[in-house]
């Protein structure tokens, strides 16, 4: 008799058993033949097409999203570049083309005939720009409208006496009549002084032709002496001065620029140094030579001045660089078609729209030369 009547039930657990250790001797070898996969970094993973930021701290910018920032990059290449300095300067008045116009005394301002000019209207030298009319108390006045009438009694006596000298010209001597016809002189003359300062006014004049840079008056306005009313200047000659703490800079100047903001640059000749100090620094001196920017008097600048020293460095526009969340300078290197990494640097100005990276960039890289704004605001 069979001692197993249901040979099936048992037959399937062995089957099962051993498909399960075939298929645990088969998954190690296919996993490690040919290399070890713990000793990978795997890519870092997208979430969908959109841009985004990686885990590794770059950014996936899909071909579409770069044509839509209008990003373009450089190839990099290194050579010796000047040593710049950055310095805080501000426009000036050119002494030889420009002027200030001031008021001697103070009073009530007058407008001339054709009006007080306006800012930015041009003027010759020598054009009446106001009139000033002194100030006098009424007591002042009082005490030099006596005076005139004193002068003019006295003036009267000295007249009748000169007459009657003249009349006796045969029997007086010469030297009293020479005597009163100065005393007759000298009192008309002080009368016409005194009444020439009761009717006194000041003819405010153009001291150069230019422009009206400033004008901080307007008719009846009542200015104090040595006031400043009218700044003119001349456009094409205007200075920068900047300060330098370093004494030895001003005799290893070979250039300059100056940049009143993006896109606002400006040629520099340097003209010369002080000698004295000013703030504890060396005031320089530089002309303006040309550019693109419209300045105006008085507005701060930032001047690079170029030495003639030399370091080696790679020369970027100044949009290349931008701050990190931790106020780094970095630039973005493309390293695929799609992927772009940041790169810490350090970096020295060379010109109004250049700087120099003389670390942490290497020749022949491709850097985002523009919209690196953009790329680095990406999350």
């Amino acid at each position: 008799m069979n001692p197993n009547p249901n040979p099936q039930p048992n037959r399937r657990p062995r089957a099962a058993t051993a498909a399960l250790a075939l298929l645990l001797a088969v998954l190690p070898a296919a996993a490690h033949e040919g290399h070890a996969h713990k000793d990978e970094t795997p890519p870092p993973a997208t979430r969908g097409d959109g841009p985004q930021r990686l885990a590794d701290g770059s950014v996936f910018l899909p071909k579409l999203t770069q044509r839509q920032l209008a990003l373009r990059t450089q190839l990099t290449a290194a050579g010796e570049q000047p040593v710049s300095v950055e310095l805080t300067g501000k426009v000036v008045l050119d002494p030889g083309s420009g002027g200030r116009v001031q008021s001697m005394i103070g009073g009530r301002v007058e407008a001339p005939a054709g009006g007080i000019p306006a800012l930015g209207q041009a003027v010759r030298k020598g054009e009446l720009l106001a009139r000033v009319h002194p100030a006098v108390s009424p007591l002042e006045l009082g005490g030099q409208t006596a005076q005139a009438a004193d002068l003019r009694a006295s003036l009267g006596v000295a007249e009748r006496r000169l007459a009657r000298l003249k009349e006796l010209e045969a029997t007086v001597a010469r030297k009293e009549l020479d005597a009163a016809e100065a005393d007759v002189q000298s009192l008309r003359e002080r009368l016409a002084a005194i009444g020439q300062s009761l009717r006194h006014h000041e003819d405010l004049r153009a001291p150069v032709s230019g422009v009206v840079a400033a004008a901080s008056v307007v008719a009846g306005q009542v200015v104090e002496a040595r006031e400043l009313l009218f700044e003119i200047v001349d456009p094409a000659n205007l200075r920068v001065e900047a300060l330098s703490y370093e004494p030895r800079l001003a005799a290893d100047i070979a250039g300059a620029y100056g940049s009143a903001g993006p896109g606002q640059d400006v040629l520099l000749a340097f003209v010369g140094a002080g000698r004295s100090l000013r703030e504890q620094a060396i005031p320089l001196l530089f002309r303006v030579e040309g550019g693109n920017a419209t300045l105006a008097l008085n507005q701060p600048l930032k001047v690079i001045a170029q030495t003639r020293s030399q370091v080696k460095g790679v020369p970027l526009p100044t949009a290349a660089v931008v701050k990190n969340a931790a106020n780094q300078e970095i630039v973005w290197v493309k390293n695929a078609a799609e992927r772009f990494s940041p790169r810490p640097v350090r970096t020295q100005p060379l010109d109004g729209s250049r700087v120099a990276v003389v670390g942490g960039l290497q020749a022949g890289e491709r850097v985002v030369v523009q919209g690196a704004a953009l790329v680095n605001q990406v999350r």
